[in-house]
C-alpha cells in the first residue's frame, strides 16, 4: 500500500481510523530550522473533529506528541516522527454494517484489492489519516517560512450553490478563521451555515469547493515534463479524501476566453519580471512564475449520510443501509488545513529539488 509522498521532502503516514492512533514520519526536513510541538498542534486543530456546530461530535482532542528529530527547539535533520493517539474510536457503531458496502465508500473497493478490509470507520481510507499530514505540513510550513519567506492559506468558496466574493490577493487568516464555516465572505458564510445544518437535520449532505493562495513563491519551482508544479500539485489534492476536481488559474473558465484573452503579458516593475495577469495561476509550463499560485478543489458530499440507501452485501444480496456513526455533514471547513496541508508539502519539496539543483 503506498503510504509516502515526495521526493526530498518525504513523509509516510501511518495509522487507521479506529486504532490506537495516527501519524506521520517525516524524512527530508534541513537540520536547525525552528520547530515547536504548538506550530504542528496549531494545524491540527484546525483539522481536528468536534470543532463546531457544523462538523462531526467525534471528540477526538488530537495532541500530537513528537517521538524524534526535533531537540531544543530546532530540527536535527533527522526523521520527525509525530503521533496523535485515538481517544474517542466507537467502532461498535459500524458492526451493523462490516458486511455491508456503503454508497461512495472505499469498502467494495479495498476489499476487491486486498481481499481484506478495516471495517471499523473505513481504516486507512478515511480522512483521519489526514492527521499525519497536517502534521507534516505545519513542518513544511516552518520551512517554507524560514528559508522563502512562502505564505499558503486556503478558505471555504462556496458550498452546494453558495458562492462566496472572496479576492485571494489580499483574504487573510484572521478572515478565513473569523467564522466556523472558515470562508471569509461574512455574507455567504450565514448562508452556508444554515444550509449544513439544514443537510444535516434532513440526514444529508453537502460538498463544495476549497480555495487556496501561495504567496511568496519564487520563480524556477516544478519541472517542465511529467512533474510539472500544478500536475504534483493536482496529484497532492486529488489524494485527499472526497476530493473529486482540482482547477488552478482560470481552470476551466479559461476554455471560454480566445488567446489573447487569456495570455498573461508580462511587464518590468521595479527591475522584476511579472505578469499582468495572472489566468496562468502562477505556474507556467509547468514552473512557477513568481505570481500567487491561485487554485481550486472540489469535494463531493459526505458518502455517509443517515437517509436509508439501497445497496449489497458481501453475498451480493440488496439491502438498505442506514448508516450510524459520527460524520461531517460537509467536509469543507475541515478540509481547509488539509488542503493547505499538501500545497505547502509539494511546494516545500520542490523548493528544496530546485535548491540542490541550482546550488
Amino acid at each position: 500500500m503506498a503510504s509516502s509522498f515526495g521526493h526530498l521532502f518525504r513523509l509516510s503516514t501511518f495509522g487507521e481510523s479506529h486504532g490506537g492512533g495516527v501519524g506521520v514520519v517525516v524524512d527530508g526536513c534541513p537540520p536547525r530550522l525552528a520547530l515547536t510541538l504548538e506550530a504542528i498542534q496549531r494545524d491540527l486543530d484546525r483539522r481536528r473533529p468536534g470543532q463546531s456546530k457544523i462538523t462531526t461530535p467525534r471528540d477526538e482532542p488530537d495532541r500530537a506528541e513528537i517521538l524524534s528529530g526535533l531537540f531544543e527547539g530546532q530540527t536535527l535533520g533527522t526523521p520527525i516522527a509525530v503521533l496523535v493517539r485515538n481517544t474517542d474510536a466507537r467502532s461498535s457503531a459500524y458492526e451493523d454494517f462490516k458486511d455491508t458496502y456503503r454508497p461512495s465508500h472505499a469498502d467494495y473497493t479495498t476489499e476487491a484489492k486486498y481481499g481484506i478490509r478495516n471495517w471499523q470507520g473505513g481504516g486507512r481510507a478515511s480522512a483521519r489519516e489526514t492527521i499525519g499530514r497536517v502534521a507534516a505540513g505545519a513542518i513544511a510550513r516552518a520551512l517554507l517560512a524560514q528559508l522563502a519567506q512562502v505564505e499558503v492559506l486556503a478558505w471555504v468558496s462556496r458550498v452546494w450553490s453558495i458562492e462566496a466574493e472572496v479576492d485571494p490577493g489580499t483574504v487573510t487568516l484572521a478572515a478565513v478563521e473569523g467564522s466556523i464555516t472558515r470562508c471569509p465572505d461574512p455574507r455567504a458564510a450565514e448562508a452556508m451555515i444554515a444550509r449544513i445544518e439544514a443537510a444535516r437535520r434532513a440526514g444529508d449532505s453537502l460538498g463544495g469547493v476549497v480555495e487556496c493562495v501561495c504567496r511568496g513563491v519564487p520563480p524556477g519551482l516544478g519541472e517542465p515534463v511529467f512533474d510539472k508544479l500544478e500536475a504534483d500539485l493536482a496529484r497532492a489534492m486529488l489524494s485527499l479524501p472526497a476530493s473529486k476536481g482540482f482547477e488552478i488559474g482560470s481552470g476551466f473558465a479559461g476554455t471560454l476566453l480566445t488567446g489573447i484573452e487569456h495570455n498573461d503579458a508580462f511587464i518590468s516593475e521595479a527591475g522584476r519580471v511579472r505578469t499582468a495577469t495572472n489566468r496562468s495561476g502562477g505556474v507556467q509550463g509547468g514552473i512557477s512564475n513568481g505570481e500567487d499560485i491561485v487554485f481550486r478543489v472540489a469535494f463531493k458530499p459526505t458518502a455517509t449520510i443517515r437517509q436509508a440507501q439501497q445497496t449489497v452485501d458481501r453475498a451480493g444480496q440488496a439491502v438498505t443501509l442506514e448508516a450510524k456513526g459520527r460524520h461531517d455533514p460537509c467536509v469543507l471547513p475541515r478540509a481547509v488545513p488539509m488542503v493547505e496541508a499538501m500545497a505547502l508539502l509539494v511546494l516545500a519539496d520542490h523548493y528544496l529539488r530546485q535548491r540542490a539543483q541550482c546550488s
